[in-house]
């Protein structure tokens, strides 16, 4: 089969590769649509020690399943693999398991290929009205959805009277901001230097965009705060306009560096909830709510074949995409 290959830092090659193996529970899907992640960018510039070259990245992916448990069925792709008999497993906190394995990390390759193989219960039933690009939104946005389930667990009020800041306005950052409507937020607004960014989310309705380069505000304490960035500097603007007694959702990993003020986080007891992936119930939710229509049209992607990949690639790192989301299409 064809797959677009990390083969270097900064090199990404469209190439005949092996067949996926596939085992007696396992389904092979052909890839229909397949998101370009924060995390295949990570290892594309060579910072992620778990990706080393060469290896096939991708995991925000639907398709069809064309032999298996569930062939001829459409389907969006969980690519979280746990081994369902841990205590995380058991607790029904699979997105902790001690032996996880996702697709785009070894052993286990990704889905920039034109097909993949995929255990039955990671994947869930696309229905025919639901494109695979939308269906291929269900991972990143199970981020999200996960990240905003903890922190409305945690709030002392209810979301719908809460004050919320959402920091970075890429997939992460926008797909949060959805992601709190859906759970019932009416006050958001998303944080975002860079002016494109912020014209397609002021074209989507009910979500506020500022430029923090103009600074934050007269009144700006919030109840949440997501990082969707997570560098320094967006932890240290998440601990100062956090109001005493907000809540803290640290999901970007952009560095693991300063910006902490965990002098402020004391005295006003200001949660700090980092948050990573998502449950097995919370992707089944997050597609759920796809179907239904609770994240909106979902119309700001951009689609490009496959086997463009590369290009697309030096595109985001050019800073020369306006789409939050880019799918490719095998």
């Amino acid at each position: 089969m064809k797959a677009l290959v990390y083969t270097g830092v900064q090199e990404m090659t469209y190439q005949d590769v092996s067949d996926p193996t596939v085992s007696a529970d396992d389904n092979l899907i052909l890839i229909r649509s397949v998101g370009i992640c924060g995390s295949d960018m990570h290892a594309y510039l060579g910072h992620d020690d778990r990706r080393p070259a060469p290896l096939i990245l991708g995991h925000e992916a639907a398709g069809d399943v064309i032999n298996g448990p569930m062939k001829g069925a459409r389907v969006t792709i969980n690519p979280l693999v746990t081994c369902q008999k841990c205590e995380a497993c058991l607790e029904g906190r699979s997105n902790l398991c001690p032996n996880r394995q996702i697709i785009s990390m070894q052993p286990r390759e990704g889905a920039f290929a034109e097909q993949v193989s995929m255990p039955t219960r990671n994947l869930v039933s696309i229905p025919d009205a639901i494109s695979f690009d939308k269906a291929a939104m269900a991972e990143p946005l199970a981020v999200c959805w996960h990240a905003i389930r903890l922190g409305n667990e945690a709030l002392h009020s209810k979301i719908n009277d809460a004050k919320c800041l959402v920091i970075g306005g890429g997939a992460i950052g926008l797909g949060s901001a959805l992601s709190l409507q859906a759970f019932g937020a009416k006050n958001i607004t998303v944080s975002e230097p860079n002016s494109i960014r912020r014209n397609v989310i002021d074209q989507i309705g009910g979500i506020k965009t500022y430029d923090p380069n103009n600074g934050h505000g007269k009144e700006s304490y919030y109840d949440i705060v997501v990082d969707a960035v997570g560098f320094s500097g967006s932890r240290s603007d998440a601990c100062m306009l956090a109001k005493p007694g907000g809540i803290i959702l640290h999901i970007g990993l952009g560095d693991s560096k300063d910006g902490l003020d965990i002098r402020r986080l004391t005295l006003q007891e200001i949660q700090f909830i980092g948050t990573y992936t998502y449950t097995e119930q919370d992707f089944i939710d997050t597609a759920n709510a796809i179907f239904d229509g609770r994240f909106g049209s979902l119309d700001w992607m951009e689609n490009r074949p496959l086997n463009k990949g590369g290009q697309a690639f030096k595109d985001i790192l050019a800073g020369k995409v306006a789409a939050p989301k880019i799918i490719l299409n095998p």
